[in-house]
């Protein structure tokens, strides 16, 4: 075998590196200029984690936050399910007859008062019981009226029928925020509700678009309805917002905006302790004639009367809203 045979026999038994060249051209050399920059795309990761890692952790407060807050605000709306009893009695406030039907549940309750009867409200509730044992009582006329003579009135007690258990569901709206705190201006429900509109639809005061406004005339206050969801959310984290109005700057507190529906109502009946229902009165007198004789005999003790706080009349052919309030003395 030759030199050369062996060297051929061999050949595939060994593995060539690349030469010097090809190594510089595949894995360029790592320089302290490159090894730098490296670092430095590092610290930039590494504070762009950070920072997010950061905003997340306030965002999932501010969520928090929010919820506790929405419950709070949730159980404050929530109406018991068991409501107070109330002693109530006619003040004399007496309204046009609209509907006789209707029970408005509020503090105040109204009750038709038909023609040819009146209400009699007094300072004690015995005299009130005096009054209702006797039932019927003869009123002398006044002569100078120009009727002689005694009528006879049936005295009832004034029973109504006042909510004993309320139930409302209550709906928390995603884009209404309600507006309170709201001055007393010189201005029309119309600009109010403009110069809000103007403020909370641009983007710089972190309000949007406003689809709907609407002033609550029992209350004052006003609600904004926007068309892009998470308008309201962001506002009421602000919880309240200075708004210039006019030449002035005002504060004005920004909460969410609840809707709710009586879902179940029930009511119990209730007799008015110091307020008697006289019935049967003929219409033999002007108006203001029949209240001074009817207040003139139910005040006298002899008759088992006292002090008359409120009365009110209405007329044979009349008819009227008889408003009862709460007894808070």
């Amino acid at each position: 075998m030759t030199d050369s045979e062996e060297v051929t026999g061999h050949q595939e038994s060994f593995v060539r590196l690349p030469d010097e060249l090809t190594l510089e051209n595949s894995s360029p050399k790592m320089t302290p200029e490159l090894l730098q920059q490296e670092i430095e795309k590092y610290k930039e990761l590494c504070l762009a984690k950070a920072e997010r890692d950061k905003l997340l952790q306030e965002k999932q407060k501010l969520e928090k936050e929010l919820e506790e807050r929405r419950v709070a605000w949730e159980e404050q709306a929530k109406a018991p399910p068991c409501l107070p009893d109330r002693e109530m009695l006619f003040k004399g406030h007496v309204t046009e007859a609209e509907d006789v039907n209707a029970l408005v549940v509020a503090p105040r309750i109204q009750r038709a008062l038909p023609g040819g009867s009146a209400l009699l409200t007094f300072e004690e509730p015995e005299v009130a019981q005096r009054i209702l044992e006797i039932k019927q009582h003869e009123v002398k006329l006044d002569e100078s009226a120009g009727c002689e003579g005694r009528v006879r009135v049936q005295a009832e007690p004034m029973e109504l029928l006042l909510p004993s258990a309320l139930e409302i569901e209550l709906k928390l709206s995603d884009r209404c925020i309600l507006l309170s705190s709201l001055p007393c201006l010189d201005l029309s429900e119309e600009q109010l509700l403009d110069k809000l509109e103007l403020f909370f639809s641009k983007k710089k005061n972190g309000g949007g678009e406003v689809e709907q406004r609407e002033l609550l005339s029992d209350s004052g206050h006003v609600v904004l309805t926007f068309v892009q969801d998470g308008v309201a959310e962001q506002l009421m984290k602000k919880g309240r917002i200075q708004v210039p109005i006019g030449k002035q700057t005002y504060e004005l507190k920004v909460t969410p905006y609840m809707s709710g529906q009586i879902t179940d109502l029930q009511v119990r009946p209730s007799v008015c302790a110091k307020t008697v229902l006289l019935s049967g009165i003929p219409d033999i007198l002007e108006e203001e004639a029949m209240r001074d004789a009817l207040e003139i005999h139910f005040q006298k003790p002899s008759r088992g009367g006292g002090e008359v706080d409120a009365l009110g009349y209405v007329p044979v052919g009349g008819q009227a809203l008889a408003v009862f309030e709460e007894d808070t003395d």
